[in-house]
């Protein structure tokens, strides 16, 4: 048995890992379960950070030298962190020559940007093994192409001859770790698990609506651990009536997933945790016209409403499909459960059976109504999991199948290569919107770090105030950009005498300069933005109305303006073309 050190991240500790070494050439089944163990160790690390890296994939990486040693690891912690790729070459130094790297997913490394292929490339890496292509069409393939053109053999899993039952299993990891970002490259719904806890006779409450608490304490810590891997939460009116919950990730910090009331009536109570924004925002969703004055209520209590012509659970996974979820965590009643089902969003479930008995005729369950008659009807779960928590059963499994992306399996001997005669940037309109789109990197999302602690800390700078210091130095030291935007805006919340007076009119400054910064620094960026030179850019979120284009395009989009403004000075533009820029908008 051989160890070594290997580091993981910005958040974690070295730690001490052993492997067998593998002197000898394996067979093909040991080289499959050779290749199989090293990815499945990839995966778990891409793992650590499933709902800190949103919108981003999960990545993981595994350096093993030829004898089958593990000599780095790394994973990435956040968006606007080190990649997984450079992470596992800084921890594994010089072993790194002749040495294979196992990835569970193809670098997202584009436009220009290689800091993964390079890292790998830079170090001695000679040989690369994938988990699978990257999931989003105008990034699949890209690394693998690359890697190759610079000379490394590189394997994907399912491909060449990585064929096996022990090689899909361990692909069929890579797919769970990326199971959401998968599930928006191919649907228009966000990655949505359904989780309730009830009675071994399948009651979720008593004949009261009393539920506390069904599942024991190691449970409820669980469902917490799923609420910090989602982007959002999402119940019903009912449970806020009846259970008045505060739906948060209770983990000490880092990843709080948005909160999300779905009521067609609001027939909501004026008071609620929910309605404390302080920490984390809310949102409720709600049939058009509902209850006017509440909805003024609610806003002045800084709770967004969004009003829906047909509300139903389908139409609203869509809207936060568009706005950039990933995976939402489905916490609600049976009714809302039920129609949830019906509508086809629900992808896993998670069930946790306590060992007690209630009864009652009334008693609620967790799915009400779903028309079915006949036991032949019922849904199947797929995959089935069962594991004991404390006194409680955990069953879980999938309503439907991850999706399959790869419709073709492009040839081992392909090679980075760019047609000089292909123009990618030839629309008049140019809507960018998070990492998933051809032109994400231009938002607010792309894995830069600095920019947002920028835009963050300028808030606090006109105040000569040591709560606002310190506030600006916790920004600074954050170890992502979601925690130095959380900090800031939890701050905001709480003291927002501490914001400097004049923020909402030097914002949009602070923000150009921002910007600037950003492409200066970035050569393959500022390429992409001047490569737009007469197209009109949009920021396509549908929530944010002054810095996006808005749900029907009556936001400001003041990002898109100051992004073509930038590019008319660097191309060194008159004003006027700029003008007329913002007119077409």
């Amino acid at each position: 048995m051989e160890s070594c050190l290997v580091g993981l991240g910005p958040s974690a500790s070295p730690i001490l890992c052993k492997s067998t070494s593998h002197e000898n050439s394996p067979s093909t089944s040991s080289s499959h379960a050779f290749h199989a163990t090293f990815i499945r160790r990839a995966a778990d690390l891409a793992d650590m950070s499933a709902g800190f890296t949103s919108p981003h994939p999960n990545f993981g990486c595994v350096i093993a030298t030829p004898s089958g040693r593990i000599a780095g690891e790394g994973f990435l912690y956040a968006q606007g962190t080190k990649s997984a790729e450079v992470l596992a070459v800084e921890a594994a130094g010089d072993c790194c020559l002749g040495s294979t790297a196992y990835l569970n997913m193809e670098p997202g490394d584009c436009h220009g940007d290689h800091a993964a292929v390079t890292a790998l490339v830079q170090a001695g890496i000679t040989n690369v093994v994938v988990g699978i292509r990257h999931p989003l069409q105008h990034l699949r393939g890209n690394a693998v192409k690359a890697l190759r053109s610079q000379g490394l053999q590189v394997h994907v899993l399912g491909e060449d001859d990585l064929k096996s039952k022990t090689i899909e299993e361990a692909r069929k990891a890579c797919l769970l770790v990326n199971a959401p970002l998968i599930c928006r490259a191919v649907s228009r719904v966000p990655f949505s698990v359904l989780k309730y806890a009830m009675t071994l006779d399948g009651k979720i409450a008593a004949s009261s609506g009393h539920a506390a608490w069904i599942s024991s304490k190691m449970s409820r810590n669980r469902v917490f651990e799923l609420r910090g891997r989602s982007d959002a939460i999402i119940v019903g009116g009912n449970t806020v009536r009846k259970d008045n919950p505060r739906l948060t990730a209770r983990h000490g910090g880092g990843h709080t997933p948005m909160r999300i009331i779905m009521s067609q009536s609001l027939d909501l109570p004026e008071e609620a945790n929910l309605w404390d924004v302080s920490e984390v925002s809310t949102i409720v969703v709600t049939q058009r016209g509902a209850r006017r004055s509440f909805q003024k209520l609610l806003a002045s209590k800084g709770v967004e409403v969004v009003e829906f012509e047909i509300l139903n659970p389908r139409v609203v996974m869509e809207y936060f499909h568009d706005r950039g979820y990933l995976s939402v965590l489905w916490e609600c009643g049976g009714t809302l459960a039920a129609s949830a089902i019906s509508s086809g969003v629900i992808h896993e479930v998670f069930a946790f059976v306590a060992p007690k008995i209630i009864g009652g005729r009334n008693a609620p369950s967790p799915v009400s109504e779903l028309g079915m008659v006949e036991m032949s009807q019922a849904l199947d779960l797929i995959d089935v999991r069962y594991e004991q928590i404390g006194p409680d059963m955990l069953i879980s499994g999938f309503l439907q199948p991850i999706p399959d992306f790869t419709p073709v399996i492009p040839s081992v001997e392909e090679i980075y290569a760019i047609d000089p005669t292909v123009t990618p940037y030839e629309s008049r309109i140019i809507f960018f919107y998070k990492t998933w789109d051809l032109y994400g990197a231009f938002s607010n999302f792309l894995l830069i770090q600095f920019r947002c602690l920028m835009r963050m800390a300028h808030k606090f700078f006109g105040v000569n105030d040591p709560t606002a210091r310190d506030c600006i130095e916790n920004i600074k030291s954050a170890k992502s950009p979601e925690e130095a935007a959380r900090i800031g805006r939890s701050m905001q919340r709480k003291r927002p005498d501490l914001v400097r007076s004049d923020w909402e009119s030097v914002k949009i400054d602070v923000m150009y300069r921002a910007l600037k910064c950003k492409f200066s620094i970035y050569p393959h960026l500022n390429s992409m933005l001047l490569s737009t030179a007469g197209s009109v850019l949009v920021e396509a979120s549908p929530h944010d109305l002054f810095w996006g284009g808005g749900r029907d395009g009556e936001g400001l989009n003041y990002l898109g303006r100051l992004l073509m403004q930038l590019r008319s000075e660097f191309l060194g533009e008159s004003s006027t073309s700029t003008e007329n820029s913002f007119l077409a908008v």
